[in-house]
């Protein structure tokens, strides 16, 4: 099993920036994919983000693409999601989720561990 820990949300203006942290403990070693979701209020959970842990891919959502950046830190079981000229739009809860096998990788279903959220508000 894998537990994973979201941190570094908050209340920021538009065209601020963000840097989200996901800590994840346990069997973290046969991880495949480590992801970034978040959920507005009556929206759907999406995609924002993903990381194949061996070779290091990066896939973004189009919305995320140019703005955001996930990598990670290997030493500390971390991976991050830099998010850069936030708009009001980018608020909702945010999700990392993490599973031991490949599979689509924007597709919530197919991930297996997900931490609690963290909360991002961006204020116009």
């Amino acid at each position: 099993q894998v537990q994973l820990v979201e941190s570094g949300g908050g209340l920021v203006q538009a065209g601020g920036s963000l840097r989200l942290s996901c800590a994840a403990s346990g069997r973290t070693a046969s991880a495949h994919t480590m992801a970034w979701f978040r959920q507005a209020p009556r929206k759907e959970r999406e995609f924002v983000a993903a990381m194949l842990l061996s070779g290091g891919a990066t896939y973004y959502a189009d919305s995320a693409k140019g703005r955001f950046t996930i990598s990670r830190d290997n030493a500390k079981n971390t991976v991050y999601l830099q998010m850069n000229s936030l708009k009001p739009e980018d608020t909702a809860i945010y999700y990392c989720a993490t599973r031991y096998y490949a599979d689509t990788y924007y597709r919530p279903s197919t991930y297996t561990y997900w931490g609690p959220g963290t909360q991002v508000t961006v204020s116009s």
